[in-house]
């Protein structure tokens, strides 16, 4: 079944405030501390484990039009062994992953991990990365609850 349209409505016409939410979380991942790659690469990370359809084409497309090679978008998934990615790509990663997977072996984001990310990354950096986190899974119940359309933007798609 193809399914022409999102479940919900247009969000912003429902809470006009996610207009000034998402604009302030794009001004504040996009301060220039981090290469908007690697925002694109924890995001689309985010929307892999997430298991969801629309974030992950979104990020990939965010990633081919920021120049990113083929092989690095599409090693996110199996980032760990992949050759493709800094250091510091490789800990923001981990960190998403942290945030995102339960860890039965103790906390999420244990000191060692914090104490990588911090040799990566300076404070504003590493809180740009945070936010960064923050700001797809603040979109992440828009995307599996209100299913928007993959590929489509969505101004095309809530044109009211």
């Amino acid at each position: 079944m193809t399914t022409t349209e999102s479940r919900l409505p247009n969000p912003v016409a429902l809470v006009p405030q996610l207009k000034d939410v998402g604009g302030a979380l794009y001004q504040a991942t996009g301060n220039g501390t981090i290469p908007r790659t690697t925002i694109s690469l924890v995001q689309l990370r985010a929307g892999q484990l997430a298991g969801s359809t629309y974030l992950t084409v979104l990020h990939t497309g965010n990633l081919r039009e920021a120049g990113a090679a083929e092989q690095t978008i599409t090693a996110v998934a199996s980032w760990r062994d992949a050759p493709y990615f800094s250091d510091a790509e490789r800990v923001a990663l981990e960190l998403v992953e942290a945030v995102l997977m339960p860890n039965p072996a103790g906390e999420r984001v244990p000191d060692e991990l914090y104490d990588r990310a911090a040799e990566q990354y300076d404070d504003r950096a590493l809180a740009t990365l945070i936010m960064a986190i923050g700001q797809v899974c603040f979109f992440l119940p828009l995307a599996l609850i209100g299913k928007p359309l993959p590929g489509v933007s969505p101004a095309e798609q809530w044109r009211n």
